[in-house]
């Protein structure tokens, strides 16, 4: 049965409250090596997701015919995605931090709505909406205020962007080919071949010889991770943006850095300060605008309907 757009914008906005609040959760697993322990959470997640498809293999696949294995064509788009938007993606954090603030590095990542406004239109030969693409840029706005600023050097910048890329790619590449495969299979792939790629990377960074048995409290946020944070929130945000479509589902990207500050506030026992609070204000503001929009944008002819959601 498909989504109604209600609750596509539910799933997404849980699925980036999850992330966003797993982020004290990762603080548990600063002095583990970082890329190693990305490989333990994606493997663990991928068993579960694994799991789910052969008991269930109908779950979340919207009246369509369970899917076999990828074909060709969607094997090089998952394997993309496993390098760009998960293995990349922490690759480019792990380089950014030691040259340049968190905030730096999250403003970067909090440009990602404007970024999937306009290349999400664009690579399905459509011209981005003006509606969606301010909105966007409204979100990204409050996302800086939420943030702050920060110092960072070039190499931070660089890998910033390199994040910031990610980012995008990770929801690009699932919408392509989520519409067979679905939520669970394509996550679970992703997960499994994100896997390989992030020992991988370990090896230069010198991790092999950093490498140990986690303690009971890192094995436990591992482990909340991979199903929260992984398995529940990439599922919650792939049935989603199935629906959605990635330009309207990347407005709501903005939610991540505002479940982020609300957690710490809560856990800090404080209010966040004035300016963040105004960018929580300005991001809601651009997260109404944009779903405003993808409201005006049904009420166009069928035949104009269509082709929208071909693309």
């Amino acid at each position: 049965m498909k989504l109604s757009n209600s609750v596509a914008v539910l799933l997404c906005v849980s699925g980036m409250v999850l992330v966003g609040s797993s982020v004290s959760i990762s603080q548990l697993v600063l002095d583990y090596p970082h890329l190693t322990g990305q490989a333990a959470r994606y493997a663990l997640a991928a068993a579960v997701l694994f799991a789910l498809v052969r008991r269930f293999p109908g779950l979340l696949a919207g009246g369509t015919p369970p899917p076999g294995r990828p074909n060709r064509r969607e094997l090089v788009v998952l394997t993309t995605l496993a390098l760009t938007g998960m293995a990349g993606f922490n690759a480019c954090i792990l380089v950014a931090l030691p040259h340049a603030d968190p905030a730096v590095v999250g403003t970067f990542i909090g440009a990602a709505p404007l970024g999937l406004a306009l290349l999400g239109p664009l690579t399905g030969g459509r011209r981005p909406a003006l509606r969606l693409v301010a909105a966007a840029g409204i979100v990204v706005a409050g996302t800086a205020l939420v943030q702050g600023s920060g110092r960072a050097d070039a190499t931070g910048i660089v890998a910033s962007l390199g994040a910031f890329g990610g980012e995008i790619a990770f929801s690009l590449l699932a919408a392509a080919v989520l519409p067979r495969l679905g939520p669970v299979r394509v996550a679970a792939y992703a997960c499994a071949l994100a896997v390989p790629l992030l020992l991988l990377a370990a090896i230069p960074a010198g991790e092999l010889a950093r490498w140990r048995l986690p303690t009971p409290t890192e094995a436990a946020a591992f482990g909340y991770l991979a199903a929260m944070m992984t398995v529940i929130a990439f599922l919650a945000w792939f049935t989603g943006l199935r629906t959605l479509g990635v330009e309207r589902a990347g407005v709501l990207v903005g939610v991540m850095p505002i479940a982020t500050l609300f957690t710490a506030a809560v856990q800090a026992g404080r209010p966040p300060h004035l300016g963040q609070t105004a960018g929580v204000l300005v991001a809601a503001v651009g997260i109404a605008v944009g779903l405003s929009a993808g409201r005006r944008r049904r009420a166009r002819p069928p035949a104009e309907t269509v082709a929208v959601r071909a693309g």
